[in-house]
């Protein structure tokens, strides 16, 4: 059997970023069955995210697509083309004429044959900065009461990686739904230097009510860092009912901004001088003891990756 090597939890430290001080602007938008429409929307709520200040932009999960497994093949973009892929060349250029950097929330991606449920970043020259494919896909076993049978996982492929990107306004971890549900991975982007996690998803009304902001919060508050999350509207397309509710917290998790279920344009103010006063106040990396548990990161290369 072959031998994996491995780092264990070591947290890299956490540099200033170029700005400290910002407005993200959370777009929690109308997703209907109509792939022109959903980007000319989605077009005209990052311009108003960016007239109200916010430099640092945030998209929904399947913003351009309703949340439909059967849809998202017919949906899907090529990543590796981007001019022949209307969804990601307009954030291209939105992000690039606005100067914003935007978290494109999630489109389906189409890649040799297989469909990923892909976040795309384009930083503010209308470069794609990096690309997450979703880790944790959404099967539900039993489902809950008043919900329809779901099963991600009949469709969609399962990303291997996590997703961290630098950026003028820090250093990003992205989880896409449900990979909130799983600490670990918040654990990995804090131990690799994340300012932010960012977590664009669709929760339904059963898992909305009882996990969305608990799950948000708690992200926040275990790792002290800011985490942010954009849902598309509850009046999107779709028999798949949305929660709504996108929402920012802060590192002591304290909820800054957040919306009800309609469509809206959410502005909150991040200041990251919060996270080392947090840090500084409960200082919780010291109390670790390695000597009894450890956090292991398969895929991290190095102590500041």
């Amino acid at each position: 059997m072959a031998t994996v090597a491995v780092q264990s939890f070591v947290s890299a430290p956490l540099q200033v970023p170029k700005v400290t001080q910002f407005k993200i602007g959370i777009c929690q938008l109308k997703v209907t069955t109509e792939k022109s429409a959903n980007i000319f929307n989605a077009r005209s709520m990052i311009q108003a995210a960016a007239e109200q200040g916010a430099s640092l932009i945030l998209l929904p999960e399947m913003w351009n697509c309703p949340y439909s497994t059967d849809l998202f093949a017919k949906f899907a973009e090529d990543f590796s083309d981007i001019d022949s892929a209307p969804s990601l060349l307009m954030l291209s250029e939105v992000a690039s004429s606005l100067g914003v950097t935007i978290i494109g929330g999630s489109i389906p991606e189409k890649d040799a044959g297989q469909l990923y449920n892909s976040c795309p970043v384009f930083g503010p020259n209308g470069e794609l900065k990096a690309k997450h494919r979703k880790i944790h896909l959404f099967d539900m076993g039993k489902p809950l009461p008043g919900e329809v049978q779901f099963k991600e996982s009949d469709n969609i492929s399962a990303g291997e990686k996590p997703t961290v990107v630098d950026t003028d306004f820090g250093r990003i971890g992205i989880g896409i739904c449900h990979d909130i549900r799983f600490p670990e991975l918040a654990m990995s982007y804090s131990a690799r230097g994340a300012h932010l996690v960012c977590y664009p998803g669709a929760f339904n009304m059963s898992t909305g009510a009882t996990l969305w902001e608990l799950e948000q919060r708690t992200r926040a508050v275990d790792n002290q860092l800011y985490v942010a999350s954009c849902s598309p509207s509850r009046d999107s397309a779709g028999s798949y009912m949305i929660w709504g509710h996108s929402t920012v917290v802060g590192p002591m998790g304290e909820i800054i901004a957040t919306t009800g279920h309609e469509e809206a344009v959410l502005i909150a103010e991040i200041d990251y001088a919060v996270i080392q006063w947090t840090r500084e106040s409960l200082p919780l990396e010291s109390q670790k003891h390695n000597d009894i548990y450890q956090f292991v990161d398969l895929l991290r290369e190095s102590p500041n990756s």
